[in-house]
């Protein structure tokens, strides 16, 4: 078994002693021949949340800042009919409130 030494930043080396685990990618620099750790940067979570616009029997319609984002979902015990009508049903019912409320504004 052959030892070998990975050059870490002091930051990296920080987190760990702090018992947080830390991704990242290693590399060999081809400049000096060592094997390098680069730790990847945690993005800040800053997303805005997405805004409920209408809240459905089976699901809901909601917005964010570039979409419109509608969820159904109904029992499969209903039959394929049934839950075609009612998935059909709840569509039309969000785009008529989506319309009511975009003239509205």
């Amino acid at each position: 078994m052959t030892k070998k030494y990975i050059e870490i930043s002091a930051e990296t080396l920080r987190r760990l002693n702090e018992g947080k685990y830390v991704e990242g990618s290693l590399h060999v620099d081809q400049v000096s021949n060592k094997i390098v750790f680069n730790s990847w940067k945690p993005r800040d979570r800053k997303q805005s949340r997405d805004r409920i616009l209408i809240r459905l029997e089976h699901g809901w319609l909601k917005e964010s800042a570039e979409r419109y984002k509608f969820y159904n979902s109904v029992d499969k015990k209903l039959g394929l009919v049934q839950v075609s009508k009612a998935m059909a049903r709840e569509l039309e019912y969000a785009m008529d409130e989506l319309f009511l409320n975009s003239i509205n504004k």
